[in-house]
């Protein structure tokens, strides 16, 4: 017995050759990209940055970027528990510690996931760091 199956950008196609096509979702779309992206069971989250903190410490936009990524998690159907990769990206590995006493603090437990931090200059100065996430739901 031969089984044939492949994946082609969210469409399944088996050797009957039945297709099953995987809806996509977008959150918060604006005119150059959406804050989020749900492709079957798994939801991007484009690279978020401080609002409300920006030009404050890597400690406080931590802890806002964090909430937002909550917050477009719920609106995906999922949580922080289903996180598989976070990227980092941070204006000064200096100021490494201080978003980690943030993010170990935020962190499920037992739940954390893939992590890559890269210390780049971002788009603005008063950025200090830039979380991207892709999570299951």
């Amino acid at each position: 017995m031969k089984f044939v199956s492949s994946v082609y950008i969210g469409v399944a196609i088996h050797q009957d050759a039945e297709r099953s096509i995987v809806s996509i979702k977008r959150i918060n779309v604006g005119p150059r990209m959406s804050q989020a992206v749900v492709h079957g069971n798994t939801v991007y989250l484009s690279g978020q940055v401080a609002t409300e903190k920006a030009g404050g410490s890597v400690t406080d936009q931590t802890t806002e970027i964090l909430q937002q990524i909550d917050t477009l998690l719920a609106a995906a159907g999922t949580d922080k528990t289903k996180i598989l990769s976070a990227g980092v990206f941070i204006a000064d590995i200096g100021t490494f510690a201080d978003m980690n006493a943030v993010w170990d603090s935020w962190v499920s437990p037992g739940n954390t996931p893939c992590r890559t931090t890269i210390e780049t200059k971002l788009a603005a100065a008063k950025y200090a760091i830039e979380i991207s996430i892709i999570a299951a739901v």
